[in-house]
């Protein structure tokens, strides 16, 4: 997304807990506001603590304002002028939006009543407490614009409202959606407070308030969705002053953010390349290999050697011709998601080779490909409300999507299976889990009312599941309605180091007396047809086995029975010197590269008007 230009704004994308780059990069700021992100990463909060010390610093530099923002925030519907005659006639005054008028419910809501601590990037909830009396607690978004004088209060005084307030917040689970609140609401500020943030935000309390952060924090929460195509309209309104809006999200849904670029900027080019492509980076060597799972880990490497035997193929066959044969040397060198026109389309793996005719390091960019893996029933079952089935891990159900985008899934993930309906009558079906030696590992009925849009359950199976693909049907009235297939990798790696035939037996053999749960359903195997073959639980116990080479062909069999190796290219600047393969392309000039041009998303200087275009 779009930037407002450095002359105005100075927008920090970093960590709080980099306290140096925090400090550097406010010290530069040449701006009149500050932009500061509070959410700085999907599911992290900043404390008390941290919003002080980015206050001290604001102090410090030549600004007027403090502006919290995050990664998704987007500003909309006005120039830069605008904004900048905005807050230059209001400087006197703080935007800050209150939550209403039940304050017993907000202080429950928010668990102000309630101590937190923070430990091991988990928020924990300890017991209650009482709320400081004399005091007019108040609270709302944690979005919000604060003028100098009010932030050089906070960080400077020593009075008993300022002092208190600090010591009850500091063990508040958010304390920045009621501390600067009620500070200012109490203090001699409090003629200065707009109970407005010139926000618009994307509420969709149905949908935003599923205990999604239960991981991570001993509390219910609720959370904005992202805009799509369809709240396009509540950008174009200036009845009231609005600056800004949250959330955009590219990997849920580019197009708004496209149709609002346009709107603000004009429309970019005709022909201009990747306008409906999307890439994300999901990782890269700076990073270090430690920060992947082994499962991820497992995969990239897989889809690397997918790559590399495509590759080969195009030699069609001759067994002198080495130009296009390759070795795969070390760990993935980057890894994106890769999106077209808001569907996602697979993974981009940049690894390193050897050419064997050459023997020459080179770097190559790998596409693979998911395959379709869900199928409805032959001959169709007259039961028509289903709509898709898929399992996966991560599920966000505010924005009814896996995050762990293509299901890279191994034996001790907790997996969840979806079912997306259309509308129609009250139903109930069963859905069955069948593991790769035909166990079956759980059923359970669903009932589905007339208004379903999605349903969602994460069986309590046993770890570790066993290693293959697995099978998920799903029956009305036992008769066959769809079927969907995923994959539980056998892990290449334990601790980013090649895995150990004590722990391949642990973890690719299936839970204990092959049992998923308590209740054995071995007797529904002849009731659905699922034949149970002495020969295939031999050759899963012995594939459990596997270590080195024979295990590496054993997850490249099964990865490619859910993957297929689109394309791949060299990331050699000319594709001539770079590369000995003479069908290689030049990923600079492959439109799903990550290496491609992709006008829309450079940041370029501000030109003399403060426009970007």
């Amino acid at each position: 997304t779009r930037q407002p230009p450095p002359t105005l704004l100075y927008t920090l994308q970093t960590s709080v807990l980099l306290r140096i780059p925090l400090i550097v990069a406010m010290m530069a700021c040449t701006g009149k506001a500050v932009v500061l992100p509070y959410h700085m990463a999907y599911g992290f909060y900043l404390s008390l603590f941290d919003w002080l010390v980015i206050m001290i610093f604001l102090a410090v530099v030549s600004t007027d304002w403090l502006v919290s923002n995050s990664l998704f925030l987007v500003v909309v519907n006005r120039t830069n002028s605008q904004l900048v005659a905005f807050l230059s006639k209001y400087r006197d005054m703080n935007f800050i939006k209150s939550h209403g008028r039940d304050n017993a419910r907000f202080i429950r809501k928010q668990g102000l009543d309630r101590l937190f601590f923070e430990c091991d990037t988990h928020m924990w909830r300890l017991g209650d407490r009482k709320i400081p009396e004399g005091i007019s607690v108040d609270g709302g978004s944690d979005w919000f614009l604060l003028n100098r004088p009010f932030v050089e209060y906070v960080i400077n005084s020593q009075d008993d409202l300022v002092t208190n307030m600090k010591r009850f917040y500091t063990y508040t689970l958010l304390p920045a959606e009621s501390f600067f609140h009620t500070v200012l609401e109490n203090s001699a500020h409090c003629e200065s407070m707009v109970d407005n943030n010139l926000r618009i935000t994307n509420w969709n309390r149905k949908l935003g308030c599923k205990c999604q952060y239960k991981h991570i924090v001993d509390w219910c929460g609720c959370s904005p969705n992202d805009f799509k195509p369809a709240d396009f309209h509540r950008f174009q309104q200036t009845a009231r002053p609005t600056f800004f809006a949250r959330k955009f999200e590219a990997s849920v849904n580019q197009e708004i953010v496209n149709q609002l670029d346009g709107y603000l900027f004009g429309p970019m080019p005709q022909g201009t390349p990747g306008l409906q492509a999307y890439w994300e980076s999901a990782f890269d060597e700076a990073d270090g290999v430690a920060t992947l799972s082994d499962t991820q880990l497992t995969h990239y490497h897989a889809f690397a050697r997918m790559g590399l035997a495509r590759v080969a193929a195009s030699l069609q066959g001759d067994p002198k011709d080495d130009s296009c044969r390759y070795f795969p040397m070390g760990h993935p060198v980057s890894v994106h998601l890769y999106f077209q026109s808001d569907q996602f389309q697979g993974y981009l793996v940049k690894h390193h080779a050897t050419n064997l005719a050459t023997s020459k390091l080179e770097t190559l960019e790998t596409w693979v490909m998911p395959r379709k893996t869900y199928k409805v029933a032959s001959p169709p079952s007259t039961f028509t409300r289903l709509q898709f089935a898929e399992i996966g891990t991560e599920w966000d159900a505010k924005e009814r999507m896996f995050r762990n985008f293509g299901g890279l899934m191994g034996p001790m993930d907790e997996t969840v299976g979806m079912q997306r309906w259309s509308k129609g009558p009250n139903v109930t079906v069963t859905v069955v889990w069948i593991d790769p030696t035909n166990v079956i590992a759980a059923t359970y009925d669903i009932l589905i009312d007339a208004s379903a849009e999605y349903t969602h359950y994460r069986p309590p199976l046993n770890q570790p599941l066993r290693a293959g693909v697995w099978t998920i049907r799903v029956l009305h009235h036992w008769s066959p309605v769809a079927e969907t297939r995923f994959l539980i990798s056998p892990l290449a790696y334990m601790k980013h180091q090649p895995i150990r035939q004590e722990d391949t037996l642990k973890l690719h053999n299936g839970p204990a007396k092959n049992s998923y749960m308590e209740q054995s359903f071995h007797g529904l195997n002849p009731v659905l047809n699922i034949p149970v073959h002495l020969g295939q639980v031999e050759q899963a116990k012995r594939n459990a086995a596997l270590t080195g080479p024979a295990l590496e062909h054993w997850v490249d069999g099964l990865v490619g029975a859910m993957w297929e190796a689109g394309d791949v290219c060299s990331t050699s600047l000319t594709g001539g010197p770079g590369t000995s393969c003479p069908v290689m392309q030049t990923c600079a000039k492959t439109p799903w590269s990550s290496l491609s041009p992709d006008p829309k998303s450079q940041l370029v200087p501000p030109h003399a008007n403060g426009r970007i275009r």
